[in-house]
């Protein structure tokens, strides 16, 4: 009994981690990266850096920010595609409060 329970938690697990998609984006239309997403709800891209040859980069990309964690807002990027150099999709993030402070309360010294 106790390698059943074992087997499913173990297929829990590992279901769990399978549960976004990778895909690289430079194998796909800019076109296809924006439908994927937009079907998906969120998709993880990886690619190869084009400044760093052999530096894999890869970050999680969302359709709105109901698949962002809390505390977090939905941002725009840029991935390169198949067609083009920079194909616009969302990243989520956390508010930079400091940028917003320095600009509307810059220090006086």
């Amino acid at each position: 009994m106790r390698i059943i329970l074992l087997a499913a938690c173990l297929l829990l697990v590992a279901a769990e981690a399978q549960a976004a998609s990778r895909y690289d984006p430079t194998r796909m239309s800019c076109d296809r990266v924006q439908a994927t997403i937009a079907r998906q709800g969120a998709v993880i891209l990886r690619y190869q850096s084009t400044r760093v040859p052999g530096l894999p980069l890869y970050d999680r990309y969302v359709r709105d920010e109901r698949f962002c964690n809390a505390g977090e807002v939905r941002t725009r990027a840029y991935v390169p595609s198949a067609d083009t150099r920079s194909c616009a999709v969302y990243v989520c993030k956390r508010p930079d409060f400091d940028h917003f402070r320095r600009r509307f309360f810059p220090r006086r010294h």
